[in-house]
Formats: C-alpha cells, sequence, structure tokens
C-alpha cells in the first residue's frame, strides 16, 4: 500500500509539474468580460478585458483572430452577439501565436462553427499537438510572411514577426473609417518573457535573430490604428472609455505605435546584451 501510494504521489507530482508548464502565467484581466465594440470599418473587438480576439466582417463570414483559452469561448460568443456578429458566421479562424492565451480555444471554436484554421506555418505542430495545454486542432492551411486572407473585398496580410515564438504574426489590414482609409497593425507578441533564453538556446538557436528581423519589420508596417495580442499592448480600456465617450479617432495611435516598439525592442535588446554576458541565466 506504502509503494503504491508513493507512486501515486509521484505521478500526480509529474502531471502538476507538466499542466504547470503547459500554461503561462496568468493575470486578473485575462478571463474578465469586457464588452464588445466596433473599432472602426468591419473591425470589431470581441475579447476579454486583456486577452484580444477580433472580427473583421464581411456580408459573406467573418474572420476570427485569436480564441483565447477554451473557457472564454462562451464570452466570445457573447461579445459577438452584443455587436449583431453572430457565432456561425466565422469562415476563418486566425491566431497571433501559438499560446495557449491565445490558441487554446481554437479548436472548440472549428468543431462548433465549422470555420478554416489558418496558422503560420513555424507554429501549425504547437497548434495540432495534442499535448496538455495545447488545442489539438488540425490547420487546414499552413501561411507564410505576406500570405493573405481574404474574403469578400476584406484582405489580412500576414507578416511573419518570429521570436516570442517561431510562428509569431503580426496581421495587418486596412478598413474605411470616415471616408479615410486606415492602416490597421495587430501584433503579434515581441515580448521577452521571463525564463526565455536568448543565447544559446539549444530548442531555438536562432531565437535572438528572429527577434532582430521581427523589430525591423514592425518598424516597417505603417500604422494609423495599433493593436495587439493583449490589451495592455495598445491602451485598450482607456482608448475604449474614449471611444465610448465619442471619440472616434480614439484607436488611431500611430505615434503610440512607433513608441511601444521601441521600447519593446530596448527590453530585447537589453535582456540580449545581459545574456551575452550571463550565458544560461535567463530573467526570473
Amino acid at each position: 500500500m506504502i509503494r503504491n501510494y508513493s507512486r501515486f504521489l509521484t505521478l500526480a507530482a509529474a502531471f502538476s509539474a507538466v499542466m504547470l508548464h503547459a500554461q503561462p502565467a496568468q493575470n486578473a484581466d485575462w478571463h474578465k468580460p469586457f464588452p464588445a465594440f466596433r473599432i472602426a470599418g468591419n473591425l470589431y473587438y470581441v475579447g476579454t478585458a486583456d486577452l484580444a480576439a477580433y472580427v473583421l466582417h464581411t456580408p459573406q463570414g467573418d474572420i476570427l483572430i485569436n480564441g483565447n483559452f477554451p473557457e472564454d469561448v462562451p464570452a466570445l460568443k457573447k461579445s459577438m452577439q452584443q455587436v449583431g456578429l453572430k457565432y456561425s458566421d466565422i469562415t476563418y479562424i486566425l491566431i497571433s501565436h501559438a499560446h495557449a492565451d491565445h490558441d487554446g480555444g481554437v479548436g472548440l471554436i472549428k468543431r462548433e462553427t465549422g470555420a478554416a484554421l489558418w496558422v503560420m506555418q513555424e507554429d501549425a505542430t504547437e497548434v495540432e499537438s495534442l499535448a496538455p495545454g495545447r488545442p489539438g486542432a488540425r490547420v487546414d492551411r499552413t501561411l507564410r510572411d505576406g500570405y493573405t486572407v481574404e474574403l469578400a473585398g476584406a484582405k489580412l496580410v500576414a507578416r511573419h514577426t518570429p521570436g516570442h515564438t517561431k510562428g509569431c504574426t503580426t496581421w495587418t489590414l486596412r478598413v474605411m473609417e470616415n471616408n479615410q482609409v486606415m492602416n490597421v497593425v495587430i501584433v503579434g507578441s515581441p515580448n521577452v518573457n521571463p525564463g526565455t533564453l536568448l543565447v544559446n538556446n539549444k530548442e531555438y538557436p536562432q531565437i535572438a535573430a528572429d527577434y532582430v528581423k521581427t523589430f525591423a519589420t514592425l518598424k516597417s508596417l505603417p500604422c494609423d490604428i495599433f493593436l495587439g495580442a493583449h490589451g495592455a499592448y495598445f491602451g485598450l480600456k482607456d482608448k475604449a472609455v474614449k471611444l465610448k465617450a465619442g471619440n472616434a479617432n480614439a484607436f488611431v495611435d500611430p505615434n503610440g505605435y512607433k513608441t511601444w516598439v521601441a521600447a519593446k525592442e530596448q527590453e530585447f535588446t537589453t535582456e540580449w546584451e545581459r545574456q551575452k554576458k550571463s550565458p544560461g541565466s535567463p530573467k526570473k
């Protein structure tokens, strides 16, 4: 009995360790409901208070960017209803990158809507993985840098911005608002998470070089409306308040985009230089 009980504890501890590794650290706003709203043109925000999800609406179906966690899918459905969109109209599912807070729910959404899932090729294996915390969703098409997703005249361009994940994707599009064409940038993520090895990373040897390429890409993109995978990137809460108060240009923030990208590049450079001097000791 004692031997079997000890074995049970060992297996339980191992399973807990796997689950802990599979799930990124969470914050209070991740699962907090947030009122859905139209950002500009036919682009809508349907995410939580920090986990951003977007719908590009067309007469022939909708394009969803990010599925968040599976437990956030009911909130996504309600958010779409709030702005007059139908969950069943989702035709394409896209993601910013293969982390559970952005792609965890895509398998469920795909099963319930029959939508096609398109993912940057370097993240496809992670999205299809059956490991704990992964969506295990079949990818219908793999993307490369510059590929487009088009539906009824709406077009999104996939820009490969790796580093945060190997297939991290920044989405760009144009929307019409007040007879003006607006360039929209939905940043995947240039963050260097705690514990990330930028030097001597055996699983991802080119990670630092990929970050360098990513910042070059982000700085080259024309941006009027600044959005991203997390609401905290672009000041979701404050801008939503201004929009509700009648400021139609609340999300027009080209200078904020440039400032944020520059700050993130400096964070990366500082951490990279630190790790060059002290290899194998990532930020904790």
